[in-house]
């Protein structure tokens, strides 16, 4: 049974600009297939909208992320919803993804202190009951 959820967020999905849309197909071409991807700082943030949200409050975190991108520090970025996939270890629960891409993690600092992601946290936090925030760099 698909949740009503799920059918709200993919069609938040596909209102999504160009560039948000398809920023992982940007991040990749031909050239760069099957390379890893080195000196680079992953923000990756997962958003549970509080129970009885909808459309709006969906559309607010959206509109909320896409001003982040104004942020300087930022390389590139992806906003998603959960896939269609179903397998034992992927969950799904969640509402919207927020992926991130520094050059270092100075950078990622400088977003976090930056007034525009200052702005997005205050002006944005009522609309999530949960976050989980994932952070990597190079293995060295």
């Amino acid at each position: 049974m698909i949740s009503n959820f799920y059918i709200m967020n993919r069609r938040i999905f596909n209102q999504l600009s160009f560039t948000s849309l398809f920023a992982p197909i940007l991040l990749w071409s031909p050239t760069n297939k099957n390379k890893e991807i080195k000196n680079t700082f992953v923000h990756h943030v997962y958003f549970w909208l509080k129970e009885g949200s909808g459309t709006a409050e969906l559309n607010q975190l959206v509109a909320g992320l896409q001003a982040l991108t104004r942020i300087k520090s930022l390389q590139s970025y992806h906003i998603g919803v959960p896939a269609a996939t179903n397998r034992g270890v992927i969950d799904n629960s969640y509402t919207i993804s927020w992926l991130l891409f520094f050059n270092t993690a100075e950078d990622e600092a400088f977003y976090q202190k930056d007034q525009i992601h200052l702005d997005f946290v205050k002006n944005h936090s009522h609309l999530w009951s949960k976050v989980i925030v994932y952070d990597s760099i190079d293995k060295k």
